[in-house]
């Protein structure tokens, strides 16, 4: 007798397109508890950046998998996440609520929609360490090229901005000189225990994404983001200080430029963020996607997804 998938609502897309509204009204609906799919939301103290809902934002509802981990820790990976993913949704589905998967981050939900097993490659210390300091010679960016060159597939999912990934991704090609994306690949032979319904919001008009994009940005730096990122700056180093949100606004910390170029280039970082988004998850077809600004209000929205997870998850 075939086991009973566990059912599974996901909703993804680029940042600033209202996916924690949307989850939180779902969740109202159908008893369920979200779970972030946030590489930078799972980290403490970067709230503002990360636009980690509010206690108000929330609703009530509980949300998992934000901050809980310290902005220093440089050893979480896509494999522990996934690990703890699988097992709050687990938790979530026999307390009889409805498993809410919602972020932008595209390797995590792949991680989870897909049922990625990744391989137990343990890492070089001494290899790791001269990756790094290559990464410190010649540039995120540069790293990332490397990486492009032999494995295409995960570099078009990562930013500079993701160093630690990068860096694993060389380090395991160099260890068994195959690329990660295909030890993902002979990962993903066992399907997910999961009855899935996968939402995915933006706008059909590219610009108004654009527009609240920028819309939230000048509210993010009305809710204190410049104190938060001077906070950022003072205590860590590595991956917070690089997260989108910061690393612009370092250049006015240091007195090296002017707040409304850093403002505007914080800007244009989350825009071409949300075009890397939208382009991950373009590939996937299970996607039904839902433009915001073909409706005529929120509650027009939430008809629609209503309709599209009963029929996906409780007919």
């Amino acid at each position: 007798m075939e086991e009973k998938k566990c059912k599974l609502l996901v909703i993804v897309g680029p940042t600033a397109s209202g996916k924690t509204k949307l989850a939180v009204e779902l969740a109202k609906i159908y008893h369920g508890e979200v779970v972030s799919a946030d590489s930078m939301q799972i980290y403490k103290g970067m709230d503002i950046a990360t636009a980690k809902p509010t206690s108000e934002e929330m609703e009530g509802i509980p949300h998992h998998l934000m901050d809980f981990l310290s902005p220093d820790e440089a050893s979480f990976s896509v494999a522990d996440y996934a690990h703890l993913a699988r097992q709050t949704i687990s938790e979530i589905s026999q307390r009889g609520h409805l498993p809410i998967l919602a972020g932008g981050t595209g390797l995590y939900i792949k991680a989870i929609v897909d049922n990625v097993e990744y391989a137990e490659i343990q890492s070089d210390p001494v290899l790791r360490l001269r990756l790094r300091e290559q990464a410190q010679t010649l540039g995120n960016e540069a790293m990332l090229e490397r990486l492009r060159q032999i494995d295409p597939d995960l570099a078009a999912g990562l930013h500079p901005n993701n160093l630690n990934r990068i860096l694993r991704a060389l380090e395991v090609y160099e260890l068994t000189g195959i690329p990660m994306s295909e030890h993902q690949r002979k990962s993903r032979l066992v399907p997910a225990p999961y009855q899935i319904c996968m939402l995915g919001l933006t706008c059909q008009d590219r610009q108004k994404l654009y527009q609240r994009i920028n819309q939230r940005v000048d509210l993010m730096m009305e809710r204190g983001l410049l104190e938060e990122a001077r906070e950022i700056e003072r205590i860590y180093q590595g991956t917070a200080r690089q997260a989108i949100g910061y690393k612009e606004l370092a250049p006015y910390l240091h007195g090296q430029e002017p707040l409304e170029l850093c403002v505007e280039k914080l800007k244009q970082a989350t825009r071409n963020y949300a075009k890397r988004q939208l382009t991950w998850f373009s590939r996937d077809q299970r996607i039904q996607w839902l433009f915001t600004d073909t409706f005529v209000d929120s509650c027009q929205l939430l008809e629609k997804s209503k309709n599209l997870v009963h029929n996906q998850l409780f007919l």
